[in-house]
């Protein structure tokens, strides 16, 4: 490692106590998709205060912004997310479950720790970028509703991501690694229908139901999903059942679908058939509907020559390491859920990974997985969404997990929330403030892995970027 990396990474150790306060104050927060007012103003005011140019309402999303340091090429770009989920509420650093705020929210996902961790690596070009003063341009995005919102996926529509280089990123997970393969792409549209109210046995004729018009839709898309990729999921929720009073024909429902498939393009043809069936719906029970688009996001395009150079710092970094009292606290909070899984995409594709990881978890001897599971390049699918794919079809993006929660902890959990306020997920955030700024400044000193990134990318995304957001949609929540 060159003395003016080692530089830069210092400067993250420096401000390490910065990097852990903004990561608790998100988490204590726990604001919802598109309604992170507070957490994005902390994030705006520090970055300021560290001498970053920043930039409000990027994209016309009021949580979201842009905050930048350096000058010229290349354009470094780092993702943050800060939005929490509903009902996960939950006291940091126990082992059990006690809410703060009964029916409150928590982050289930730990975006709290992935704004600061990125926020940290921000930091770390930035000192490399001052130090050096060399052509480059350190970018910090903040990306709200990554939960629902999908402001990613807005910001691809609008351009912002097109400037870029290159973007990277990281998740908190329960392992160390560099994450690789595709995702599903998905699109939420709320469907509200509208009938006429009538006495369900006086005068049921004068009645239009819109609950029937909800349950013939559902029915519609049942037929469908015999008709379409084995790769595609439909997903639904009724929002709105028109009321408790059985002898009262609904005048009111409404429900809320999500179209999934591994290919955005294929999403967006699949959501157009659901939207007939809706009007098939109306039509059959001679009610009227109004079509809420909520957001739509790509699947994911891998670079292995950015996932190259993350795994070759990861190596030389290392992974977080755990006090006795740390590992204790993750054994027994593993102990409240099945903990058996073998972690991470190699040992989810590759049958000698998989021994490899097994080796190295019975060695470490607890439920954190305290070790860099091996590197994959092969192809691999995850069957979840992320906004970070609408990036990867613009940039050549990458990404890394770094573990802030015990062996096998189930997503958006409580078991979660409670790391993501301890030390075990203060420590994941600093280090992958680290990895991702010693993968940066490798970039910003070696122009060949941007070519090389660049042409895998423009390979890779050959067919073009099909985006699910329409011109006119604007970010909501649903109804």
């Amino acid at each position: 490692m060159t003395a003016e990396k080692q530089s830069a990474l210092q400067t993250i150790e420096e401000k390490r106590d910065l990097v852990i306060e903004i990561a608790d104050k998100v988490w204590e927060f726990a604001e919802l998709s598109l309604q992170e007012f507070k957490s994005a103003k902390t994030y705006c005011d520090a970055l300021e205060a560290e001498g970053f140019e920043v930039e409000r309402g990027t994209a016309g999303i009021e949580t979201a912004f842009t905050a930048s340091y350096g000058h010229g090429r290349p354009y470094i770009g780092v993702l943050a997310e800060y939005d929490a989920l509903s009902g996960l509420s939950q006291e940091a650093g126990l082992t059990e479950r006690k809410e703060r705020c009964v029916g409150g929210n928590g982050h289930g996902c730990g975006h709290n720790l992935l704004g600061a961790g990125t926020f940290a690596a921000a930091l770390g070009i930035k000192a490399y970028l001052e130090k050096n003063d060399i052509s480059g341009t350190v970018l910090f995005y903040g990306c709200p509703g990554e939960e629902g919102g999908a402001a990613k996926a807005f910001m691809a529509r609008d351009g912002v991501w097109k400037k870029l280089d290159v973007a990277l990123t990281w998740h908190p997970e329960d392992v160390n690694e560099v994450a690789t393969g595709s995702s599903n792409s998905c699109i939420q549209i709320q469907y509200k229908f509208t009938g006429t109210a009538s006495h369900a046995a006086g005068a049921p004729e004068m009645g239009r139901s819109a609950l029937d018009a909800v349950e013939l839709m559902n029915i519609g898309v049942q037929f469908l999903r015999e008709h379409m990729s084995d790769k595609a999921r439909i997903h639904y929720a009724i929002t709105d059942a028109g009321g408790c009073s059985p002898n009262v024909v609904q005048p009111r429902a409404s429900v809320l679908y999500m179209v999934r498939s591994n290919h955005v393009a294929e999403a967006v043809e699949l959501q157009k058939r659901v939207d007939k069936i809706a009007e098939g719906a109306a039509l059959m029970t001679e009610t009227t509907y109004e079509r809420k688009f909520i957001d739509g996001l790509a699947d994911t395009v891998s670079n292995f020559a950015l996932e190259r150079v993350l795994y070759r710092n990861f190596q030389e970094l290392g992974v977080p390491e755990y006090t006795e009292e740390e590992n204790a606290f993750a054994d027994t909070l593993a102990d409240t859920y099945d903990h058996s899984a073998v972690p991470g995409v190699a040992a989810e594709n590759d049958e000698d990974a998989r021994e490899e990881v097994e080796k190295m978890q019975k060695a470490y001897g607890h439920a954190m997985n305290g070790f860099l599971a091996p590197l994959y390049q092969k192809d691999a699918f995850q069957a979840g969404s992320t906004d970070v794919g609408d990036v990867s079809w613009l940039t050549p993006t990458a990404q890394i997990h770094v573990a802030a929660w015990p062996n096998g902890c189930p997503g958006h959990s409580w078991q979660n929330v409670s790391c993501d306020g301890s030390e075990i997920g203060h420590k994941a955030a600093v280090h992958a403030g680290k990895v991702l700024a010693a993968a940066a400044i490798d970039i910003l000193e070696d122009t060949s892995i941007l070519d090389e990134a660049r042409a895998e990318f423009e390979k890779r995304t050959k067919s073009g970027y099909v985006c699910p957001i329409p011109a006119d949609a604007v970010p909501v929540i649903p109804d």
